[in-house]
């Protein structure tokens, strides 16, 4: 196992589209939404255990998470868990991570992951992370993976990559597409040269604060001035004071989509993004009508198909008449929406925190 491989679990985000499941003050990466035993940030942390030393894994998350990423990672020592006092997107995140591992380790490599998706194939993703680190160790690139798409998605976003490449695998990326209409991603499926852009990203530590430095330098100067207080008891205070002054942007729209050194691997691992109920929907088992039922097995349907149903283990459900809908209970609060409408949840739990503040939220 390589000693200068790095990794950082981004695990900010309260993911309000699993509202009520996730809820702010216990957001998804740290539920077991898919039933499998473990939370998502448990399921990430053991994937990267083969890929790098574990004093070598970061998790960057809000402040007020702190005790769950030690409850659930308890093999992390407080250095490792890097907090944000306020949400400031991707960018931020990345650059605290970037900049106190490079104070650590110059010739490190690191690997930057979301700590809240699926991979159904380890193998494919540790090889693909592995061919990466090792690419980015030797040159001055920045690599994001690009998943195969399987049909037009209008939910994720798109890399194009052309036919220049480093090492025969490593394409040069052309474009970044933020989510398309549907029959734009059906050109991009079609044209053969577009990949899911699957927000895992790799890179050198130098190369990454030269990205830094060169695509967003008001950013570059908060953490380069902050290289004096990396791994000290002075880190946090300062830190926390700085953050206040970082843009809110991400890392995708502040320096990949700039940067004229990023290269794409074209992947294949089972991925998804767990971005909506929809999603968890096409993963879950399901009976021979089409319902999926997480957890409990104390739900009862009569003439009812292709359903979502997320509720508390002891709560006995009946549903009737019911078909393509979520239903979904918890933190005293019950969801139910046709499936096809569940774009609308972030509304509503906008609409939710205006008529009844944060209680429920």
């Amino acid at each position: 196992m390589n000693k200068n491989y790095y990794a950082i679990i981004m695990a900010g985000g309260i993911g309000s589209r699993f509202w009520p499941i996730s809820r702010t003050s216990h957001p998804k990466q740290f539920i077991d939404i898919l039933g499998t035993g473990k939370t998502l940030i448990q399921n990430t942390y053991d994937r990267f255990l083969k890929i790098c030393p574990k004093e070598n894994i970061y998790v960057v998350t809000n402040e007020i998470y702190t005790d769950l990423v030690k409850k659930q990672l308890p093999d992390m020592t407080d250095n490792q868990i890097l907090t944000e006092p306020v949400m400031r997107n991707t960018a931020p995140c990345v650059a605290y991570g970037s900049f106190k591992i490079e104070n650590l380790d110059p010739n490190a490599a690191i690997v930057v992951a979301p700590s809240d998706h699926l991979i159904l194939d380890e193998a494919a993703f540790i090889s693909a992370i592995e061919k990466s680190l090792e690419a980015a160790s030797g040159n001055d690139c920045l690599i994001t993976l690009g998943i195969k798409p399987s049909r037009p998605d209008t939910g994720y976003g798109y890399i194009q990559y052309t036919e220049q490449n480093l090492n025969g695998d490593f394409f040069k990326v052309k474009t970044f597409t933020e989510k398309p209409t549907l029959e734009i991603a059906k050109t991009f499926i079609q044209s053969g040269d577009f990949l899911w852009n699957a927000g895992i990203f790799i890179w050198s530590a130098k190369s990454i604060v030269n990205a830094f430095n060169k695509h967003l330098p008001d950013m570059h100067e908060i953490f380069a001035d902050a290289r004096s207080v990396y791994n000290t008891a002075e880190e946090k205070a300062l830190i926390h004071k700085t953050y206040l002054q970082c843009i809110n942007i991400s890392i995708d729209y502040g320096i990949m989509e700039k940067a004229d050194n990023v290269y794409v691997l074209p992947s294949e691992f089972g991925w998804s993004d767990l971005g909506t109920w929809a999603s968890i929907y096409d993963l879950a088992d399901k009976d021979y009508v089409g319902n999926a039922v997480i957890p409990s097995d104390k739900v009862i349907m009569y003439d009812s198909s292709n359903c979502m149903v997320n509720v508390p283990e002891d709560k006995l459900v009946i549903l009737q008449g019911l078909h393509d809908y979520i239903v979904v209970e918890s933190n005293n609060t019950l969801l139910i929406c046709p499936r096809d409408q569940e774009q609308n949840v972030k509304k509503v739990v906008a609409d939710v925190k205006q008529q009844f503040g944060t209680k429920y939220i």
